[in-house]
Order: structure tokens, then C-alpha cells, then sequence
């Protein structure tokens, strides 16, 4: 089974689709959001600040995320760095492994749309305890901040490329 990160724009028509079908579980949602809320900010007003990618299994969707640099990074952020939001695995593709692989996969992708970039940062609820785990063991660093999020507290990872 063949996995790749693929540029939202490099999808056929129909896989764009499939995109928009990616559901998570109703409790994820206030972490997430839905994939209407994720394609509408990199849809309705295209900047080159937002840039989604989905990952694909034997050439269908099973999980999306976005990235976002200036003029759309949030105050958090480092400038030389992309931000990492909305990582959706859909619900009935969820215990695979596939966060993991958009994970490991994010570096390269992020370089390849913003060669200039150092590294990638997120914010994540910290009650979070799967989603903590996941970034954490793969390689993201907590920076031991937090603030005051939608949902709760929010931690700051991060994720240096090497030089």
C-alpha cells in the first residue's frame, strides 16, 4: 500500500472530493475542525501564505492537514517557520498509522513549498493526551509554553530541520 503527501492542487477532481468527505470522530472535532472549516481557509481566499496536502493510501485520501506561513502565520509563530493545522485522519482510516506518516512526511513537503522555512511549529490542546503523544514521538519538541486556547491550554511544539 503505497503512502504519499501530496499537494491539495496535484489531486484529481475526484480525490479532491474524497478530500471533502474526510470525517473525524465528533470529539475530535473541537480540536481539529471539520473538513468544511479546512478547505474553506485554503479555498474561499487563496493566499500563498496556506498550502494543504493529503496524505494518500493506494491513491485515495485518508487524512489532510494544512500549513500556513506570512501573511496567514499565527502571532505564536516563529517567522521562519511553517505552522502545521487542522490535521484530520478520517474516523474509518483512524489506529493505522496514517498521523504518523503525514508526520514524517510533513518535513520534506514543507521544505519542498518553502525552501527558506527552519523548521515547523503547532499548538495543541494539552489535554490532548493522543494527539501530545503523537507529535511528541515523532520528534516535535514542547517548548514548554502555553496560552489560553479555544478549547483549554494550548502547548507550542516545534520541529527543527536539521542545517
Amino acid at each position: 500500500m503505497p503512502t504519499r503527501l501530496v499537494a491539495y492542487e496535484a489531486l484529481n477532481a475526484v480525490q479532491q472530493q474524497q478530500v471533502g468527505a474526510i470525517e473525524v470522530h465528533p470529539e475530535q472535532l473541537p480540536f481539529c475542525g471539520d473538513m468544511y472549516c479546512a478547505l474553506n481557509t485554503l479555498l474561499a481566499n487563496p493566499s500563498p501564505g496556506v498550502k494543504g496536502f493529503a496524505l494518500l493510501v493506494d491513491d485515495l485520501p485518508v487524512a489532510f492537514l494544512l500549513l500556513k506561513r506570512p501573511p496567514c502565520l499565527p502571532h505564536w509563530a516563529d517567522e521562519h517557520s511553517a505552522t502545521l493545522h487542522a490535521l484530520q485522519v478520517d474516523r474509518h482510516q483512524q489506529g493505522r498509522g496514517y498521523g504518523k506518516m503525514c508526520l514524517q512526511a510533513l518535513p520534506a513537503v514543507a521544505r519542498e513549498a518553502w525552501p527558506q522555512i527552519k523548521g515547523l511549529e503547532l499548538s495543541v490542546d494539552a489535554h490532548n493526551l493522543a494527539a501530545m503523544g503523537l507529535y511528541l514521538g515523532a520528534g516535535w519538541v514542547d517548548r514548554g509554553e502555553a496560552y489560553k486556547g479555544r478549547v483549554g491550554y494550548e502547548r507550542r511544539l516545534s520541529f527543527r530541520f536539521n542545517p
